[in-house]
Formats: structure tokens, sequence, C-alpha cells
């Protein structure tokens, strides 16, 4: 077996304009979903997988996110002394811990390839994963503890796809597949936004994934790709062949949360799963449906 995977890159250095104004003065990572912003969502998966190192990839006016992880002191105490432990154990969990968050910039919007490429002095040579928090998964195991299984089965790197309507394709990086055994598929090409009729498949990336830290060997020779970015597909598709390299086709559910009919979605989906919401939420969508 190889080495575990301890590290995640999280990349929240966007804009978040499709959330405009809301993202004006407010990080987009952190919308609520239900009660907890995106970007906790993302830090949660990653410890039930058993990651508790992080690399955030981040840009202006992203402090929020820095303060949503530390310890609030004043908060805590006036909790306690109310008498609120609930509350206070939620604000606790949703902690990291001390010297186990980095906190970088990526100083210009140069893609995806870019921001990851920028987290490379902390992941060092060993395999980590990358989470896109707009991207919510819900399932159990988590889609990144099912990615680190496959990785400790297959070697190399894994990467969560999904299957999307054709003409969709132009919106994900798309893989090309063979030998599917047990949800897993052996990767032969990755092609960034390909044009419905030119795609190899209809399985998309959703962004989730383990990689192999070779990865940055080609990041670091900053080719740009599709609308002019160092896209993190073509520096995978780099990869094909040298290492294993296999598609896990995600069985969760999945809600882009980058879309804001997506992330009303997620808003609903996870109020109705979780018990203490759930009957509420159908009550009130019966009435709002009924109006």
């Amino acid at each position: 077996m190889g080495q575990r995977v301890r590290k995640a890159v999280l990349p929240v250095a966007g804009l978040g304009t499709r959330f405009l104004p809301a993202t004006k003065a407010m990080p987009k990572e952190m919308l609520t979903v239900v009660d907890r912003p995106l970007i906790q969502y993302a830090v949660e998966e990653c410890l039930a997988a058993g990651i508790d190192e992080f690399v955030f990839v981040t840009g202006r006016n992203k402090h929020a996110l820095e303060d949503h992880f530390d310890i609030a002191y004043e908060l805590e105490a006036m909790l306690e002394s109310r008498k609120k432990h609930s509350e206070l154990k939620q604000t606790r969990d949703a902690g990291i811990k001390p010297g186990n968050a980095v906190f970088t910039r990526q100083q210009e919007p140069l893609g995806l390839g870019h921001a990851v490429w920028c987290a490379r002095h902390w992941i060092g040579r060993e395999p980590f994963a990358v989470l896109l928090p707009d991207e919510l998964t819900i399932s159990s195991p988590t889609c990144t503890a099912q990615l680190i299984a496959a990785h400790d089965k297959t070697g190399g790197s894994v990467i969560a796809v999904m299957d999307v309507p054709r003409e969709q394709t132009k919106s994900y990086g798309i893989a090309a597949v063979k030998m599917v055994k047990d949800g897993l598929a052996e990767i032969t090409g990755l092609v960034e936004k390909p044009k419905p009729e030119e795609a190899p498949s209809t399985l998309a990336l959703i962004g989730r994934y383990v990689l192999l830290p070779e990865v940055f060997d080609h990041l670091d020779k900053h080719e740009t790709g599709a609308g002019g970015e160092i896209q993190l597909t073509d520096a995978l598709a780099k990869m094909i062949g040298g290492q294993p390299f296999h598609a896990l086709r995600y069985s969760g559910q999945r809600y882009d949360c980058g879309s804001r009919i997506g992330f009303l979605e997620a808003n609903v989906a996870v109020a109705l799963h979780r018990a203490d919401t759930a009957a509420e939420t159908r009550a009130l969508l019966g009435r709002l449906l009924k109006d």
C-alpha cells in the first residue's frame, strides 16, 4: 500500500459572480445550506474520510473562511454561560485542529489547475485530495472516502464522475473510460468542456479527486487550455498511461451549488434528509405548492 491520503486542497478563490449581490462582501463558499456554509460540508467530508490537513487556496476578501474555522472565544463563552450546549457543540465542531490549516493566495484568476498548483509546497510529494466546495456531495461513506478506498486498492489517481445529459458536456471535464468493473473504470482520456458532438462520453468530473503529486510536474508548465486558463483536466490528461488512473462512478447525491437553482435544490434536499428539519420542510413545501 502507498502513502495514506492525509491532505486536501480546497480551491476557494472564485468570485462567485453568479450569486451577486450576495457575494459582493461574502465568499460564495460561506453561503449556507440549511445551517452550515458550503465550505464546512467539504471539510466535514474530508474529516469523515480520515483527512485532517487542509490547504485553502483563497483570493481577496475571503477572510471569513479563515475566521469560520477559528475559535470564537466570545461566542463560545456566551453560549456556555447561557447553557446552550447543543449550539456550543455545533460551533466547536466547525473547527480544524491548530496548525492543520494553511491559507494561501491565488493572486490571479488563472484557472483551477493554477489554484491547485498554488498548494504544491504544502502538499509535497504525497497523494492528496481536491474538493470543489460548490459541488456538494451527500452519501455514506462520503465521496472522498470512496475515492480514498479506491486509491488504496488500485494505487494512482482516482476521480469521481457522474453521467450528465450530453448537451451539458460543454460545462464539464469529460472522461473517456474502458474496463468498467465494480464502479471503477480505467481512464483513457480527459477533455475539458468538449462540445456535445465531440465529447468522448457523458461521464463528467464532479469536483472530487484523489491525485498523485506528479500532477504538479505538469501544472508547473503553466500551459493554458479552455477559456485561456490553466486547466486541471489538461494536466490530468498528461498523466494517463504513466501511473494507474481510474474513474469512480459516484452513486450518491450531488448538487451543483455554483448555480442558483442547484443551490436551492441542495437546501431543500438537505432539509428533507435531516431528521430535525424533514417534517417541517415537507409541510412547508406542501403549503407553498398548494398556494
